[in-house]
């Protein structure tokens, strides 16, 4: 099986108003009219420069439904993480995370640098820029055993704001 890629998730949320305002205003996704004739309580979205039909389908369960446990007292999944092209795209996400309050983390994996947020349910969710191939170093690559903080205004110096992350990794070089 020559998988290449995550095509999408669906995340059960308690309010599917305010999952979609979230993940809309916040992160940039956009509604795609494919939600089927007669089936309610389900948005499908799609991220900003994906070529994917949808990157997230939200399925609401109401109000009264539960936190997650996972990882607490039950098994499940941890988080997703979605790449971004640039380190000044990963900066003015985090401003973004910031201004919603749903920024709870940032940490340098050495070849990747992350932000950590949470959604409206408390479901977390990783931004990440990675180090393009050809600019990998031996430092980059230890680094990867470690977390490490996340200084971005070092690493926008270091690799450039604009450079394009993911080259030679998870896009061709």
């Amino acid at each position: 099986m020559g998988i290449h890629r995550l095509n999408h998730a669906v995340l059960y949320v308690s309010d599917l108003a305010r999952s979609v305002a979230f993940y809309r205003d916040v992160l940039g996704f956009r509604p795609v009219a494919m939600t089927p004739d007669g089936f309610r309580g389900a948005t499908f979205l799609q991220a900003p420069d994906s070529t994917n039909d949808h990157d997230l389908g939200l399925f609401e369960v109401g109000a009264g439904a539960g936190q997650s446990t996972a990882g607490r007292s039950t098994v499940g999944l941890y988080h997703l993480a979605w790449e971004v092209d640039t380190l000044d795209e990963l900066a003015a996400t985090a401003e973004r995370l910031v201004a919603a309050g749903a920024l709870v983390g940032t940490s340098d994996h050495g070849t990747t640098k992350s932000l950590y947020g949470r959604d409206p349910d408390g479901l977390e969710f990783e931004v990440v820029w990675l180090i393009p191939a050809d600019l990998l170093d031996d430092a980059a690559l230890a680094a990867r055993k470690q977390i490490g903080r996340l200084d971005l205004d070092a690493e926008r110096q270091r690799y450039g704001g604009q450079t394009r992350g993911g080259v030679g990794i998870s896009v061709p070089a």
